[in-house]
């Protein structure tokens, strides 16, 4: 098996994880729901469906808003432009075409367009307006990761190591950056993060690269974890998270690896703490918000590295990346609880039960409220009552 699930069962009470892959069983207990005496109940503005949402697949499609619309897909290839306002669908387009279309890596807007990956190895342009199908093109392995826009350019991170650059009208390929890729993986790959004319993503060696966008020259490499043990799986080691910027310091975290802060002018790490994780980030600018392996939430002071807090309440229970919603830290379980956190000191502050079909992603954030998405495919906006 060259590429496993980090999350394998989802839903389950216990679960073992990269079962069938190793000789012995290693059997994970997920921790009861919290009591969480509730200090508000959001109301729900609208809902709506996508389809069949992702299922119990991969898949991580958040919502995206853009030209005052929302736009949201599902794995099996129905995308939608919602009002944001009232939930009604302005337009919908099905990219299914000879296979389930297996959408996976988006939705990005830019350049007034939508761009969606998919695990059939596919990058899909729509107009935003109308949901037209300006181009797809074929990149060689599965897109996993939300692609980024920056300078004219689509970049996508590849499940085979390869970092490409579209065109963004013609899809046309402009470089492409190859990097190794172990027998042995997490499933997901990082979405790359472009600013200041580089391009920063975690490759599955354990690393985070760095490039120059308009050209695609690879700059430098930095060790984010180095792999040990005996086994192949002890050795595992991957960079899944989204590097994140603050000011002029970079900040990633790897599988079996480390949370590390990078200085963006010279490369060279600014602090390191041991933290495994394949989730994204978060940041309110002077804290930077874990998800580790174990699903404990960290938080850590920015610039120093030192732990805040820890809320190990929720252990293995399958959480998505963290999300920042006005104070409250959100995360959503593979159960189908929202949980709100304090930023200030990892305490719960609310709990909502919302499906039992879970969540793959967090809350998307609106001028107005925020919208859930659940696997099953349906998509809630709803509003904080404090």
């Amino acid at each position: 098996m060259k590429r496993v699930f980090k999350k394998a069962l989802l839903g389950a009470l216990t679960v073992g994880i990269l079962a069938g892959c190793a000789s012995e069983e290693d059997t994970i207990v997920m921790a009861p729901l919290p009591q969480v005496d509730s200090q508000f109940t959001p109301s729900s503005e609208w809902s709506a469906s996508i389809g069949g949402g992702v299922g119990q697949y991969f898949s991580k499609l958040s919502p995206v808003v853009a030209n005052d619309m929302l736009f949201v897909a599902s794995r099996d290839g129905l995308v939608k432009a919602l009002d944001p306002e009232n939930g009604k669908a302005i337009w919908q387009v099905d990219l299914e075409q000879d296979v389930i279309a297996r959408l996976s890596g988006g939705i990005t807007a830019a350049y007034e367009n939508l761009y969606i990956g998919s695990e059939n190895g596919e990058v899909i342009a729509l107009d935003q307006e109308t949901g037209e199908v300006l181009w797809r093109v074929a990149v060689g392995g599965e897109v996993l990761a939300k692609p980024v826009a920056d300078s004219g350019l689509i970049i996508v991170n590849t499940s085979r190591g390869t970092l490409i650059a579209l065109d963004e009208s013609t899809g046309e390929q402009r470089w492409a950056l190859s990097t190794e890729v172990p027998n042995l993986t997490l499933r997901g790959d990082s979405t790359p993060t472009a600013i200041g004319g580089g391009v920063f993503w975690g490759t599955a060696n354990g690393r985070l690269a760095a490039a120059i966008v308009d050209r695609g020259q690879l700059i430098w490499q930095q060790p984010i974890g180095t792999p040990k043990g005996a086994t192949e799986i002890d050795r595992l080691v991957d960079v899944d998270a989204s590097p994140i910027v603050l000011g002029g310091t970079l900040f990633t975290v790897g599988y079996n690896g480390q949370l590390i802060a990078i200085d963006l002018r010279s490369a060279n790490p600014i602090w390191k703490r041991n933290y495994s994780s394949a989730n994204d980030l978060a940041t309110d600018g002077s804290r930077v918000f874990v998800i580790t392996e174990k699903d404990h939430i960290v938080a850590v002071d920015a610039r120093s590295g030192t732990e805040l807090w820890e809320n190990s309440k929720l252990e293995h229970r399958q959480l998505t990346a963290p999300v920042i919603i006005d104070n409250y830290l959100v995360v959503g379980d593979t159960l189908g609880y929202l949980h709100w956190l304090d930023r200030s000191t990892g305490e719960f502050v609310s709990q909502q039960y919302v499906d039992d079909s879970g969540f793959a992603v967090g809350p998307t954030l609106l001028s107005d409220g925020y919208v859930i998405t659940t696997r099953n495919g349906d998509v809630k906006k709803l509003t904080i009552n404090e």
